[in-house]
């Protein structure tokens, strides 16, 4: 199986991210693992959780205990990763002998994507409904998820989607509402359900939220504190996340 492009230009315009998958097979913790590659502790998550959703499947698997008291360790797909970006490292070594073919890299990943939204999920296009001046464009993710996207025409054509395309879903933190899973989901959105991984208490202001998909995919979400006491939030506990498709971005590769 081949790797998604997605994750493929990743290993090449961010490659401490997937060095941090050879720390992780060394420590056998994220609390090591980040201590070793130099990162904060919830830095080293965000990576990780960057690199599972780009992923055809999760890269690291977690031991039982949690992230304060459990161990980390990579999966098969995890470890086949890691050999490639091993490859890369020793065929980047023999072909950047100057220092131009090293400018010039450096301007290959200046030109590729990088964007704000913190959650950033591989998937494929599956289907795309005329919508007035728009396009509803149906997404395939990981573990068989599917949501929808509204863009204009405009933007089909010149992103040159078909079925078949991969693409970025690309959906800001803000733009997630959290929902208890006996709440009716608002007609036409997109409603995912996990698990609260974990909250994150903002000094000032809303929470961060970490869902864990069925897939293994992780959504980011904000929330207000009044919002989460009056959902009952807590680590472990069942949460459906709903979204307009009018907030979900598309971006394909370069």
């Amino acid at each position: 199986m081949s790797l998604p492009t997605s994750l493929t230009q990743h290993m090449v315009r961010r490659p401490h991210r997937i060095a941090l998958l050879q720390h992780i097979a060394e420590q056998g913790s994220i609390t090591r693992a980040a201590k070793s590659a130099g990162l904060s502790y919830k830095a080293a998550w965000d990576a990780i959780d960057e690199l599972n959703n780009l992923a055809h499947k999760p890269l690291v698997e977690r031991s039982v205990g949690g992230r304060g008291g459990g161990g980390a360790r990579l999966s098969e797909e995890g470890e086949r990763v890691l050999r490639l970006y091993q490859r890369l490292q020793a065929l980047q070594a023999q072909l950047l002998e100057t220092a131009e073919e090293s400018s010039d890299l450096a301007l290959l990943s200046r030109l590729m994507l990088r964007t704000s939204a913190r959650n950033q999920l591989h998937g494929q296009v599956t289907s795309i409904t005329p919508f007035g001046r728009n396009d509803l464009i149906g997404l395939k993710l990981a573990g068989g998820l599917m949501i929808n996207a509204q863009i204009t025409h405009d933007s089909t054509l010149r992103l040159e989607l078909e079925a078949g395309t991969d693409v970025f879903a690309l959906i800001k933190a803000s733009w997630l509402e959290l929902l208890s899973p006996e709440h009716t989901v608002t007609t036409g959105h997109n409603c995912l359900a996990g698990k609260i991984d974990e909250i994150l208490d903002g000094e000032e202001g809303p929470s961060e939220v970490r869902i864990a998909l069925p897939s293994g995919q992780t959504l980011c979400a904000m929330s207000e504190p009044d919002q989460l006491k009056a959902l009952n939030a807590k680590v472990g506990n069942d949460i459906n996340v709903q979204f307009a498709p009018s907030n979900v971005l598309i971006g394909t590769p370069l």
